[in-house]
């Protein structure tokens, strides 16, 4: 006798799927093109399939229940079985498609954008999406296909590789240091002003470069923005702690006490199940080779 998982439909499947990395309803509806009651409905019925609740709602968004959390896992290797499929009836050289690449504000402004023009020219036919997140950004539910980060995330489902280093430093901008002085020793900074993070909402402790190097810093301008902190010190709020990476945009900051500085490590992550796609494979090559070619300034040991 057929039950109602005998007639399942993979397209509720992958709409289950868009939900959960939408984490909302409506999210989904607007990546998917599709109204708001169509999501419900479709959403009702895999429900009504697989005899329980897949998600509860909180005003952070979707939560997945037990059942939920089972059936993506089990819709994922369904989706990867697929993808597996097509990759192999295909050119297994064409590299097209799309790649979502995630990490943080920083180095995907400062660092990555300009520089991934030459990986669109290498591979016309490759749709990459830079995604910007404050929070470390989990690969193994499909929220991106790489995640490059300042630590080695957590997961056994991970293909992760560390792919280079950098330096982090004190800068402020000739301004502050012409009315303020410059410091000369690193008990000077006791007298002076600083650009930090706010810190309840640092979601990150690889971010903290500020506190690695300076003891009890006096904040007078903080923001969750690396961005703001870096504008703000360049107009002579205060000293600022910046990624080396941040040079390549010149905003007219100064290094101070270059004796004073941290190193973070970059790391690239991917699906296990991901990670060797052509698509997803060319931009771990180029990422790859990317930071090996900057390996110095990003050291301090070049000039940008």
């Amino acid at each position: 006798m057929a039950t109602a998982i005998d007639h399942l439909d993979w397209d509720d499947l992958k709409l289950f799927l868009t939900v959960v990395r939408c984490k909302s309803v409506t999210g989904a509806a607007r990546e998917l093109k599709v109204s708001h009651s169509t999501v419900s409905r479709r959403l009702a019925r895999l429900e009504y399939t697989v005899g329980g609740a897949l998600v509860e709602r909180n005003p952070d968004g979707l939560l997945l229940t037990p059942a939920g959390l089972i059936t993506m896992r089990r819709a994922e290797e369904i989706e990867n079985g697929v993808n597996a499929l097509r990759s192999d009836v295909s050119n297994r050289d064409e590299i097209r498609g799309t790649v979502r690449l995630a990490t943080m504000e920083g180095i995907a402004t400062l660092y990555l954008s300009k520089r991934l023009v030459e990986l669109s020219e290498r591979h016309p036919d490759l749709d990459l999406e830079l995604v910007t997140s404050p929070q470390s950004v989990r690969v193994a539910r499909r929220e991106a296909d790489l995640f490059l980060s300042f630590f080695k995330p957590r997961g056994t489902a991970l293909d992760s590789q560390l792919i280079g280093r950098f330096k982090t430093g004190l800068f402020a901008s000739k301004a502050y240091l012409e009315r303020n002085g410059v410091p000369c020793y690193a008990a000077d900074l006791r007298e002076h002003r600083f650009v930090g993070y706010i810190d309840e909402l640092v979601q990150l402790e690889s971010v903290l470069w500020l506190e690695e190097l300076v003891s009890a810093p006096k904040i007078v301008f903080s923001s969750n923005s690396m961005m703001s902190q870096m504008f703000a010190a360049s107009a002579g709020a205060g000293i600022v702690a910046l990624p080396e990476f941040a040079r390549s945009l010149n905003v007219g900051l100064i290094p101070v006490l270059e004796e004073l500085h941290g190193v973070r490590e970059i790391w690239m992550s991917a699906h296990q199940d991901l990670a060797y796609l052509p698509r997803v494979r060319a931009v771990k090559q180029f990422l790859k080779e990317l930071v090996r070619r900057d390996e110095q300034r990003l050291l301090r040991k070049a000039q940008w």
